[in-house]
């Protein structure tokens, strides 16, 4: 029973990992993109010569999805440790 409750706790936690990623990932894909453009075009400095939106919509949501993987990465080995199922290697 025991472990039971153990794995349903981790697999809460990691559901509310994946969850909190997914937000910020349609948060920045369209965000960003789409629905902030003009905003950010307007309130941001220009990146590299162009308006900030534009820039967030062909390169910062690209660098923005690595570091959800890396912070993926970091989140998920940091709670298999909290519940002792990290790797051996």
């Amino acid at each position: 029973m025991k472990e039971q409750t153990a794995q349903s706790a981790h697999w809460h936690a990691s559901i509310r990992i994946v969850l909190s990623i997914l937000l910020i990932w349609f948060l920045v894909s369209l965000g960003c993109g789409v629905l902030f453009r003009e905003f950010l075009d307007e309130s941001m400095p220009s990146v590299g010569g162009a308006p900030f939106g534009f820039w967030m919509a062909q390169q910062g949501s690209i660098l923005s999805f690595v570091g959800l993987l890396l912070l993926y990465r970091f989140l998920m080995n940091r709670l298999d440790k909290t519940h002792g199922l990290e790797d051996e290697a």
